[in-house]
């Protein structure tokens, strides 16, 4: 069984979520800097299969792309040179992080852990995986 993969992709780290190997439960995976974000990909995607990876496509409240929208674009543009056999496919990530910080609260999180910011985007990437697989059983 193969898992679904999402990344909350960000102009200095990405956070990652991914799926149990039945598809069922979305968990935070890792924040890895930018920079990086290939070359752990490469990594992982070695070690597990995946069958689809689901990038936050970047939009303003509104539904313009953001300032980010050029730079997932391009990211995504060379992961297909490399992997064209894993399907990428692109998730609105609006509101997300009020999401994360809202969930950071509602756990209980001490404010010093709710100012970690790359668990913010772990929690993002995993909000973004969660949304997308609800919208794919309606």
């Amino acid at each position: 069984m193969a898992r679904i993969l999402s990344i909350d992709y960000g102009k200095k780290r990405c956070g990652l979520a991914v799926t149990d190997p039945l598809k069922i439960i979305p968990g935070g995976l890792a924040t890895v800097a930018t920079s990086e974000l290939m070359a752990f990909l490469d990594d992982y995607l070695s070690r597990e299969k995946v069958e689809l990876i689901v990038v936050g496509e970047p939009r303003q409240p509104n539904g313009e792309p953001s300032e980010n929208y050029a730079r997932v674009k391009s990211w995504a543009g060379q992961f297909l040179k490399l992997h064209p056999d894993v399907p990428l496919k692109f998730y609105d990530e609006r509101f997300t992080s009020v999401l994360a910080h809202r969930a950071m609260l509602d756990g209980g999180l001490k404010k010093k852990a709710r100012q970690d910011k790359a668990l913010v985007d772990e929690i993002s990437a995993t909000i973004i995986l969660q949304d997308f697989m609800n919208s794919i059983k309606n």
